[in-house]
């Protein structure tokens, strides 16, 4: 299994479309994992995006696909989530959200917590669905809420 960023996002369109997961508007980051394909290529089986609003990013995906993919897409995942966040925190971006998607062990794996569906920027909402995850550095030691320092 082969894990960088994917030079052209909509190469992952596909995997999206298959797992029914709606595009984002603008792609900020885009990441992939390629399995070799015989006799002397690879294919993409899973791709992570990210959106970005100023220091604020939104995860879309990861998606893997399974029916003839990798044998443990939850590691799979878990390391294009990871590589997503290396590059958002190497953009500048300080806190991502993500959607379930029913990769919970994934999100408290890597440091996410559930956060309301309100706390998503406005510019980031393109879409309501059903929950939202946050990752602040790793932490779960934080808040949404700006502090001002002491005057």
């Amino acid at each position: 299994m082969g894990y960088r960023p994917l030079p052209e996002p909509t190469s992952a369109r596909a995997l999206f479309d298959y797992a029914a997961i709606p595009w984002p508007g603008t792609v900020a980051l885009a990441w992939g994992a390629w399995l070799p394909a015989p006799p002397s290529g690879e294919r993409l089986v899973a791709a992570a995006l990210g959106s970005r609003q100023g220091t604020d990013g939104l995860l879309h995906g990861p998606v893997v696909r399974t029916d003839d993919g990798p044998d443990d897409p939850l590691e799979v995942a878990g390391q294009l989530v990871t590589a997503a966040l290396d590059h958002a925190t190497a953009l500048g971006i300080s806190t991502v959200f993500a959607r379930p998607q029913g990769l919970d062990r994934v999100w408290v794996r890597l440091g996410f917590i559930p956060m309301p569906e309100v706390a998503l920027p406005a510019g980031l909402a393109e879409r309501r669905g059903g929950g939202l995850y946050a990752w602040r550095g790793g932490s779960a030691l934080w808040t949404l809420r700006e502090t001002s320092p002491p005057a």
